[in-house]
């Protein structure tokens, strides 16, 4: 059987996806990748997607998309889709010991955040670790945060929360920032922000079930002394790295390995994939954002099917 839509990846953009190429009678395919829900799933109150006027716990807001896919006749299998062949039609998709093919592809396989790599950090995830600035800077307000980091994306996120927290503590390992110079120039500028050169995270301290995160414990790098730092909340912006490994040599890929969609179209170099969401965006990265992509993909690969 070859399927009208295989959709690889289930956070919003492809369960968006998903449920817009259901109700467009596609029954579409969806292989839910290692994360099912994707990084929604890792935070606990998403507060910015419209329509949850009290917000919505991310897990919850994952399960709900996935049901109202699932309503339109979308076929939602648990599995990892490690090999693609886009070279010849129908493409054809493996995952475990299966294989699927399908007339069009849609990719929606996100983004992995970097993190710092200690086991404290993945056990307070969500419990005062975020790798969202964005999503999660409100819960802060009235609060002191660090942010480990020393490139754009940690200068925009220590910026970006001085907005809520009382302090801002910038985390480097190096002694010089990687940033461009207006972004390094803002945040040097900035009362709020603070820079603990040379220093990484060795240990996230607090627990889950009480407090959550009460504070780091530091170790500068070229001194070996450790410290601690008081802060409620740690933000990690070390970068992220796009879930493109599988599609290397397949689709055309960016120098960070982000797909190369052009303007605005999903459509990747091969006609009939589509890549949408976290895995062809590296600027918004947002559930929202996600969404949107995801819609576009189904309709275009509906019209694509139909020429």
């Amino acid at each position: 059987m070859i399927r009208n839509v295989v959709i690889i990846g289930s956070g919003p953009a492809g369960l968006t996806a998903a449920i817009y190429s259901a109700r467009a009678n596609l029954e579409p395919f969806m292989i839910e990748g290692k994360e099912p829900g994707g990084q929604l799933t890792l935070t606990t109150a998403v507060e910015n997607f419209p329509g949850f006027s009290e917000g919505i716990q991310g897990p919850d807001l994952m399960e709900e998309m996935r049901k109202q896919a699932q309503r339109f006749g979308a076929h939602i299998v648990n599995g990892f889709v490690h090999k693609v062949d886009f070279s010849s039609r129908p493409f054809r998709v493996w995952y475990g010991d299966e294989e699927v093919q399908a007339k069009t592809v849609i990719i929606s396989t996100g983004s992995s955040a970097k993190l710092i790599g200690i086991e404290s950090e993945s056990r307070l995830m969500g419990h005062g670790v975020s790798t969202c600035a964005t999503c999660d800077g409100f819960f802060y307000r009235g609060k002191r945060i660090a942010v480990v980091g020393g490139g754009d994306s940690a200068m925009e996120e220590a910026t970006f929360l001085t907005k809520f927290a009382t302090e801002a503590y910038v985390i480097h390992r190096r002694d010089s920032l990687r940033a461009s110079k207006i972004m390094q120039d803002r945040a040097l500028a900035n009362p709020k922000i603070k820079f603990i050169w040379d220093t990484v995270v060795d240990e996230v301290l607090g627990s889950r079930e009480k407090d959550g995160l009460t504070g780091l414990k530091l170790k500068n790098v070229k001194s070996g002394q450790i410290s601690t730092l008081d802060v409620e909340g740690l933000f990690v912006a070390i970068g992220h790295n796009p879930n493109t490994e599988i599609f290397r040599g397949q689709v055309e890929l960016d120098s960070k390995g982000y797909i190369k969609t052009p303007g605005n179209s999903t459509r990747t170099n091969v006609a009939g994939v589509f890549a949408c969401g976290d895995v062809q965006d590296s600027v918004y990265r947002q559930a929202i954002t996600a969404a949107g992509t995801g819609c576009m993909a189904a309709i275009e690969a509906e019209r694509w099917l139909s020429h």
